[in-house]
């Protein structure tokens, strides 16, 4: 879910959309118990080929906790990415519970100050922030995304595909299928 039509020009919009997906697929982290945030980004990291395959074409990995001095305070961004298709840098936040109103409002700051202390006039085009959480009410995420004027998108994150626990008897067997086919 973005507001990029209402945010970005026409053609940086259009790309952007491809670009996100709803939900990502993390299951390559290998986590399955409990977790944390640091620890979720951690296995992200450690297994840094998967999730830019994940996120899609052009992304190149700036840094974790990136430090930007925003006043007299400093803020620290979860993940910071560069697109190459976009000509823009992408602020990811990574939570690891359902989503909050707040967390816009932390997104879009980060969003602002790299525009204002990254961004290079001519060269890049807007910063793009892209908030990853483990559940979302669509209602909600709506209302948090046409409250902002920052390009934004809010996407769910699957740790794991969920198959019956029982597979014996849901698919043919191989003797079933013959057995069919040969009836016919």
């Amino acid at each position: 879910m973005t507001n990029f039509q209402r945010t970005l020009p026409e053609e940086t919009s259009d790309l952007a959309r491809e670009l996100t997906k709803d939900p990502y697929d993390f299951a390559f982290t290998g986590i399955t118990g409990k977790y944390n945030e640091a620890l979720l980004k951690e296995k992200l990291l450690s297994n840094i080929t998967q999730f830019l395959v994940e996120l899609g074409t052009g992304f190149g990995y700036l840094g974790k906790e990136y430090r930007l001095q925003v006043g007299e305070r400093e803020q620290f961004i979860d993940l910071l990415f560069y697109n190459l298709n976009l000509s823009c840098y992408v602020v990811i936040e990574v939570k690891i519970g359902k989503f909050e109103f707040a967390d816009i409002g932390q997104l879009g700051g980060y969003v602002v100050a790299c525009n204002h202390t990254l961004r290079k006039k001519g060269r890049d085009n807007p910063t793009i922030g892209l908030l990853i959480c483990k559940e979302k009410d669509r209602v909600q995420a709506q209302y948090a995304l046409e409250s902002s004027s920052q390009p934004l998108a809010i996407s769910e994150y699957e740790l794991e595909k969920f198959y019956p626990e029982k597979v014996e008897g849901t698919i043919p067997t191989i003797e079933e299928i013959e057995t069919k086919l040969n009836a016919k």
